[in-house]
This record gives C-alpha cells, structure tokens and sequence, in this order.
C-alpha cells in the first residue's frame, strides 16, 4: 500500500475551514460575534506563527457545539458547506486526488481541524480516511472536551504512525502534501513531501531540501 496523504486546510482547500468555521458561528448568531471573532482571528495567528495551544484552540473550536443536538449540527454543517466551503474548493486538487486514485494509492487526510468540521470536506473530496482532532461526544453530544492526541504539528506523526500500526502497514513511498510549516515534521518523514502553496518557512526549507513545490489555486 502507497499512500498519498494530504493535509486539507490552504493545500486541498483554498482557505482554512476552523478559522471558516469560526466566522461562520458568528455571522449565524450562534455565538457572541465580536468576542469570538476576535479570539478565533488570534488562534488563526498564533497558528500560522507556530505557536497555537493546540488545547485551548480545541476548547475554543468545540464550545459552539456543546449540547447541541445532532440534527442542528448537520444543519449547521450542509449551510457552512454551501457558503463557506463549496465557494473555495479546487479543481487541480480533485485532478492530484484523481492522480493517486489511478495509481491505486491509498488516499487520507491528515488535520489539525476538528473532525466534525473535516470529516464531511473529506466526503465531498472522495476521501474515506481522515485523521483529524476529535472532541468528546456523549449520547451523541459533543461536551466540548477534546479526546486523543491532537493530530498538530508533531502530532501527526503520532496519530498517523498509529493508524498504521492498527492496519499493519508501512509508509514506503508515501506522499504528503502540505501549505504549513507546522507539518515539517511529517513532511521530513515521507518519501515523497511536497509544499503547496507554501508559507515563507515551507518555501524556505522545501527549496532547501529540494522538495517540490506546486500550486492548486
């Protein structure tokens, strides 16, 4: 099995869907909007600057939802997809998606984004394996706790060298894309990394490195 993993924030989607859906939840009421706004933009920051408390921003990032019944969260969703996510999707990205499906690729997503943000822009790109953060659900109910290891940063490396133990399987020849300089540490693990749309510090260390550097947009 080769895979082809991909992160989805600004490398398979033009935009970042948490910080999306931040705005969203403020544009519907769903939250105080000035507040969050103004605390999501900073986590926004503090994210491309490498200092995130991946932690808090979980808290942060799930409070919208907590005690929220699942048909009004799926309501949310299919309204954020249709004015926040549809508008910023990429055709090269279906095209390179398309590329490893013909050469029988096993394809996943690998995010920092919570999974009830992710796993239904996983969907809508045809890709059925996704590692992304999760939060606490009980009774169908998110509490607002985030569980596991944040899959952020060196993260990834963890939560993905754990899927694959549970699948018995290698990472030779593996592929990873990425626009972030928060996912060296996978990048430096793969056979084949790739910076998309890179920020300053990819660029920098991909030209480095002699990596690839390709655009989707």
């Amino acid at each position: 099995m080769t895979l082809a993993i991909f992160d989805l924030d600004n490398t398979l989607i033009g935009g970042d869907s948490d910080n999306l859906w931040g705005e969203f939840v403020c544009r519907q009421g769903i939250v105080e909007g000035a507040d969050f706004r103004a605390r999501n933009d900073q986590f926004y920051a503090d994210y491309q600057a490498g200092d995130l408390d991946i932690d808090a921003y979980q808290r942060f990032a799930l409070s919208p939802l907590i005690g929220v019944p699942r048909a009004t969260r799926d309501a949310w969703h299919a309204q954020f997809m249709r004015e926040m996510i549809e508008p910023i999707l990429l055709p090269a990205a279906f095209d390179l998606i398309a590329r490893h499906r013909a050469e029988g690729h096993e394809l996943l997503i690998v995010t920092a984004t919570n999974r009830f943000v992710t796993a239904p822009i996983a969907a809508r790109l045809g890709i059925d394996q996704l590692i992304a953060c999760e939060g606490e659900l009980v009774d169908d109910v998110y509490t607002g706790e985030p569980v596991g290891i944040p899959s952020y940063a060196g993260g990834k490396v963890t939560r993905l060298l754990a899927w694959l133990d549970e699948r018995d399987a290698g990472m030779d020849g593996a592929w990873f894309y990425s626009d972030s300089h928060n996912d060296l540490p996978l990048l430096e693990l793969v056979d084949n990394p790739v910076a998309v749309d890179p920020d300053e510090t990819l660029r920098a260390r991909a030209e480095e490195k002699g990596w690839p550097v390709i655009s989707l947009r």
